[in-house]
């Protein structure tokens, strides 16, 4: 493990799909473009494109192979091709463990032992994949308290793993909005009209902008936005104040109904058939916590 190969494991497992076939395996990475234009209007895609030639600096040397890139309106795909037995492919699917698509991946305890740089870098790919600041992410609708949303769809295990994952460099996160019935439709006003399954979104994990500095970012127009939000942030908040864990401060409780979908057979075992009323004792009862 080094630091290159951290940054492209974070990228697959943020936004990654594996194709195994019987002599050659593909990686293919997806690097959404989420809106078309930044927050000071320019092309999100050009952005993308400049920041191209870094990943590639960082990818190329370890792999040993051209980085094909394909430029949509919506994303760019990177991918490469190896072949079954080449020890950089064998240890990409070791690491994975078998995984095939950023779904269903899982974040191997192997993560948790690597260095400090390389946890960095790790988080970086992934964030470079998955993760979005724009002057629309503030908490509470007070300007200046600005924050990275890491969007995760689905995927249960690695929302719990990558908050532990930014625990373990004292990076804390301000909050997770859990795609749960109980917080996505906290009323079961969708449910009620008929949309039983709008709850059913992706999970987002909040960090406060400058605690998110020492990860940042690849990608040139989030980076910027980074830099630009947390100066911004500093302005109306002290950082003893963003730097709190969930368990380091009082905790709100906001009384829910209970929601039909509680039981839904897509949600885990271990959370099936609970109401919570809080995001604090989901993220505790998944594993997130003190």
């Amino acid at each position: 493990m080094n630091v290159e190969m951290a940054y492209l494991l974070g990228m697959i497992l943020g936004n990654g799909e594996i194709q195994r076939g019987a002599m050659t395996t593909r990686v293919t990475i997806d690097i959404p473009h989420k809106n078309i234009q930044t927050d000071d209007g320019l092309d999100t895609a050009i952005y993308v494109q400049a920041s191209l030639v870094n990943i590639e600096d960082i990818v190329r040397p370890l792999i040993g192979a051209n980085v094909n890139h394909l430029q949509e309106r919506r994303s760019t795909k990177i991918s490469f091709e190896k072949d079954n037995n080449e020890y950089i492919m064998r240890e990409i699917i070791r690491f994975l463990g078998g995984g095939t698509r950023h779904q269903t991946m899982i974040l191997p305890n192997e993560v948790f032992s690597m260095t400090r740089d390389e946890k960095k870098s790790l988080l970086r790919g992934f964030a470079d994949v998955t993760a979005y600041i724009r002057r629309s992410n503030i908490a509470f609708g007070q300007p200046g308290h600005h924050r990275v949303y890491i969007e995760i769809p689905g995927n249960w295990g690695m929302v719990i793993g990558i908050a532990n994952l930014l625990r373990s460099l004292d990076i804390p996160v301000q909050t997770i909005d859990f795609g749960h019935p109980n917080f996505r439709d906290s009323n079961v006003t969708k449910y009620n009209e008929g949309k039983t399954g709008y709850w059913k979104k992706e999970h987002q994990v909040k960090i406060w902008a400058n605690e998110f500095l020492p990860i940042g970012f690849n990608i040139k127009h989030k980076q910027r936005a980074l830099e630009m939000y947390a100066e911004e942030l500093l302005q109306t908040m002290d950082a003893e104040t963003t730097h709190k864990f969930y368990w380091e401060k009082p905790i709100r409780f906001k009384r829910k109904p209970h929601h039909p979908a509680e039981s839904d057979p897509s949600l885990p075992r271990t959370i099936r058939g609970q109401h919570f009323e809080s995001w604090t004792q989901l993220a505790q009862a998944l594993g997130y916590h003190e």
